[in-house]
Formats: C-alpha cells, sequence, structure tokens
C-alpha cells in the first residue's frame, strides 16, 4: 500500500484512505449503471484534501463538481482534461475567469442565464453550462414561473439538474413531488443529460438516477439515512496524549471547572479541541476511544485540547504520547455527529488543517 504523509510535527493525524474513496465510487457506480458518476470535491473534498482526493478519482472519473469558481480553478491545475462543473454558478463579471479556466457554470438564476448569454453572443461562441432548476427546496435554480423566459427557452445546456431537500428521509413525500417537477422541467429541454441525485438520491432508486448522479459525502464512507456498513469509511482521525495526571475526589477540571471528580481518578489530556473542529458540545457527552474501550471526554474542549478519563484503562498501558482514537472503527462519523446534535458533514468540514495528513493507497 502506497503511503504520503504530510508531517507537521503535530499532536493530531487524520488518515484517509484513497482505496476506500475509489472503492466507494465503484460500488456507487454500480449501483446506477448505466448513469454516469461524477464526483463532488467541493470544500477541499469535504475536508480531506481536494487534490489527494480528485487525483486519486482521475482514473475513473470525468466529470467533477464544486461549488465555487476558485475551487475549480484550483482543481484545474492537477486535472488538465476532465469536465468540471462550479454548482454556485459565477458572480457578475466571472464569465471571463469561468472560460480561461475552462469551467462550467451550473446557472441558477435568471441573472446568470442573461450574462451567460450574453457573454457568448460577444465572443462569438456557445461556451457549455449546465442549467439548475428549483423544484421545491427554494435555494438554487431557475423556478417554474422562469422557464418561460426568453434567456432560458434559447439556451443550449449540456445538463440539466436539481437537488433533493429530503433525500435522506426515503419515505418524505417531497422527494416524489420533487421527482415529477423535475421530469416536466426538463422536458424542456429533450436530449439533455440530466441529473438529480447526490448521494442519499442514488440510494432512492433508478427513477431518481437519470444520466449522472453526484455523489459528494457519499464518496468518503457516509450515505446520511442509510444502514451503516453500505459503504467503506475513509477517514480516521487521531490525537496523542499530551499529559496524564492522577485527580483526587473533589479536584475539578478545565474552564469554569465544571467536572469535579467524584473519585481518585486518572485523566489525560489530550492535544485536539475546537479548533481541530471538534466542537464544545462534544464535552461531557463524547469520548474518544482506545483498542475497543470508551475514554468519557471530561469537562469543557478547549481551543487545543480536551481531557478524558483514563481511570478505568489498566495502569502503565497508556503513556504520554500515545494514540488515542476521534474517529475511526469505534467512533464512525456518523456516530460523533449524532453524539453533538450534528451530521457527519459539519463534522467533516470543520476539521480544519493542522493535522498530520496520512494518505494511504
Amino acid at each position: 500500500m502506497g503511503v504520503r504523509y504530510s508531517c507537521k510535527q503535530t499532536s493530531t493525524r487524520l488518515t484517509v484512505n484513497l482505496s476506500a474513496i475509489r472503492e466507494n465510487h465503484a460500488d456507487l457506480s454500480r449501483r446506477v449503471g448505466k448513469a454516469e458518476c461524477a464526483a463532488v470535491v467541493k470544500a477541499d473534498a469535504y475536508g480531506l484534501g481536494m487534490r489527494e482526493v480528485a487525483s486519486s478519482l482521475a482514473g475513473s472519473v470525468q466529470t467533477f463538481f464544486v461549488a465555487q469558481p476558485e475551487e475549480g480553478r484550483q482543481l484545474r491545475v492537477f486535472l488538465p482534461d476532465k469536465r468540471i462543473f462550479v454548482l454556485h454558478g459565477f458572480l457578475p463579471g466571472q464569465s471571463e475567469f469561468m472560460i480561461r479556466h475552462g469551467l462550467i457554470p451550473v446557472l441558477n438564476s435568471l441573472q446568470q442565464v442573461r450574462e451567460w448569454r450574453s457573454f457568448c453572443q460577444r465572443e462569438g461562441r456557445n461556451y457549455p453550462a449546465a442549467l439548475q432548476f428549483d423544484t421545491g427546496m427554494s435555494r438554487f435554480g431557475i423556478s417554474s414561473d422562469e422557464m418561460h423566459d426568453d434567456a432560458v427557452i434559447g439556451l443550449k445546456p449540456v445538463l440539466v439538474l436539481s437537488h433533493l431537500a429530503c433525500a435522506d428521509i426515503s419515505s418524505d413525500c417531497a422527494n416524489q413531488e420533487q421527482l415529477r417537477r423535475f421530469l416536466e422541467m426538463s422536458s424542456v429541454f429533450p436530449g439533455v443529460p440530466r441529473s438529480l441525485a447526490a448521494s442519499s438520491g442514488i440510494f432512492l432508486g433508478e427513477s431518481y438516477h437519470f444520466e449522472m448522479v453526484r455523489p459528494g459525502i457519499a464518496l468518503y464512507g457516509l450515505a446520511p439515512g442509510k444502514e451503516e456498513g453500505q459503504l467503506r469509511s475513509a477517514v480516521t482521525l487521531d490525537a496523542r496524549i499530551l499529559q496524564i495526571r492522577h485527580l483526587k475526589q473533589g479536584d475539578r477540571i478545565g474552564y469554569g471547572l465544571t467536572y469535579r471528580a467524584k473519585r481518585p481518578m486518572c485523566v489525560a489530556t489530550v492535544g485536539i479541541g475546537y479548533a481541530d473542529g471538534i466542537f464544545r458540545s462534544f464535552s461531557e457527552s463524547g469520548a474518544l476511544w482506545i483498542k475497543g474501550r470508551r475514554l468519557p471526554v471530561l469537562g469543557r474542549i478547549s481551543m487545543d485540547s480536551l481531557s478524558v478519563d483514563l481511570t478505568d484503562i489498566p495502569a502503565g498501558s497508556l503513556k504520554e504520547g500515545d494514540w488515542v482514537n476521534v474517529i475511526g472503527d469505534d467512533q464512525a462519523l456518523d456516530q460523533m455527529a449524532k453524539s453533538v446534535g450534528t451530521i457527519g458533514y459539519e463534522i467533516l468540514t470543520s476539521l480544519g488543517d493542522r493535522f498530520d495528513r496520512l494518505y494511504q493507497d
């Protein structure tokens, strides 16, 4: 197995399994049959490293999606021959930027449609663009009322798409209503490839697949609303023990002294905190792990550290400098997210850049 290691000499280590990401993409591709399985690598590939993730997928993926034009520019540097769609389209005056870097905007408003068409007319070229429909999420996209605008009718998109609001809840009737609206709106552009399903939408079934699907978080091992184990987890997060100390009953821990020892305790200070994406709400509700054994978090989480209980761990089995697990086999990303009342997306994209990064391939 090839390993690339970005060593910053920190107390934290993020391991990204690129093979697992490729296997997840292959699994999703099999699920959607003849539909193209693109890859969403926005937000620095959900915090895992856009360069490494996209380069690893380049052998099997022809189409990539990012959110912002600048992300597209960065991606273009190491993917010179792939299709790159920009989900937010562009801001006024950025049309030339899109062409310069070979980016395909997803047009989300009448203003974007009109500016893109005017730019193409001035240049004398029909540059490619995608068109998004608002099928009920009231976020991005052309509304059904705007479909009859001359600028929209005259557009020749290379892709039409929309986004499901409730795909993680398969029984939600909003999914079928959005599907109905998407079929109706896309019929205005016969023969143009269509895309409705992102990660969770893929699991809703064949009727949602169309000609392209756009997995994002599923590439990294999460499929919101689905049973765990359907995809391979691609992320492991570990942190080092910086100090071990013994407390007497009644001693207190951390900012605000919110935790009081109820008995003599052995406590470790671990070098990871909310600056590394470990939310303060993880305080006293969460845990780290070591070889299948739970280490409850004690007191408030600090910017760069947190405290865990080692009292029930055999004496001498852990020492300063040893690694404990934050995300991994004992604590899946979704499990950690649920413990703080959020979702895996937010945890993953909040992890920060202070970690040593280990890419396994």
